[in-house]
């Protein structure tokens, strides 16, 4: 696909490379493939045009087109590898660390922040984002009230988060209070530079991050929750993609670093 001949903005997302298809691969791995289409799916929904991000032999995205995009959405999939901050890299819950998928994911990120693009992180890209500053991860949460992974049999988890007063997730959805699809075993524990919470579960789980206080810094925002895998609720799945476009639109209009 031509990176150049869309009058839609161009919105990169790292590709997922673990087969999901192989024999013994858990069965997270398939799903997270699964909704990868969904967020190539609401990419355009939102009025953007996905490119899709694919690593070279040292794991990076060709440089021609990760210029060429006005932003980013960094999705979800398996475990980022523990000793990128300092937990144990044999840990019985971890599942399909890949090292050449957290070099990518990184590239995409570091390249929005160096640019000022726009960003989003859902989930596992949410807590690469936070790694990236400095933060840490909880490499298996303990067990709460509140449901952050699915009941066997169940596809997700389902639970409220409260929204900061004005944050860009609360002006993205309109209200202070949402219902949310989880499926994570892992989340933030100490919260990287320039991040600051913006959501969170009943149970104190942090549920969003955006970076703030930095100068000309991009709209950059990290949910740990899925917004596409939430199908049947419409209303709740196009807000964060729609204001991912809006800040494209913004600084380019601007002519802030495009």
């Amino acid at each position: 696909m031509s990176v150049t001949d869309h009058s839609a903005p161009l919105i990169g997302i790292p590709v997922r490379l673990s087969d999901g298809d192989a024999p013994g691969a858990d069965v997270r791995i398939g799903e997270a493939n699964r909704i990868f289409e969904e967020v190539v799916g609401l990419v355009r929904a939102a009025g953007a045009e996905p490119v899709l991000l694919e690593p070279d032999a040292d794991g990076n995205p060709q440089a021609e087109r990760l210029a060429a995009c006005a932003g980013f959405v960094v999705p979800g999939g398996g475990d980022v590898d523990p000793a990128r901050y300092g937990e144990d890299t044999n840990h019985p819950s971890l599942y399909d660390v890949n090292p050449v998928q957290d070099r990518l994911d990184e590239a995409v990120l570091r390249y929005a922040l160096d640019h000022g693009r726009p960003m989003l992180g859902i989930c596992r890209g949410m807590q690469m984002l936070n790694i990236l500053r400095g933060g840490t991860l909880h490499v298996d949460m303990a067990p709460t009230d509140v449901p952050h992974n699915p009941e066997p049999g169940i596809e997700w988890a389902t639970h409220e988060v409260a929204l900061a007063t004005g944050s860009a997730v609360a002006e993205a959805f309109g209200r202070d209070r949402i219902a949310v699809a989880s499926g994570h075993h892992q989340a933030v524990d100490r919260v990287g530079e320039g991040l600051v919470v913006t959501a969170r579960a009943d149970d104190g789980c942090v549920e969003a991050v955006e970076l703030a206080g930095e100068p000309d810094a991009a709209w950059t925002v990290g949910v740990q929750w899925h917004p596409e895998a939430l199908e049947p609720v419409a209303e709740l799945r196009l807000p964060l993609f729609r204001a991912l476009l809006n800040q494209v639109d913004v600084r380019q209009g601007a002519g802030l670093r495009s």
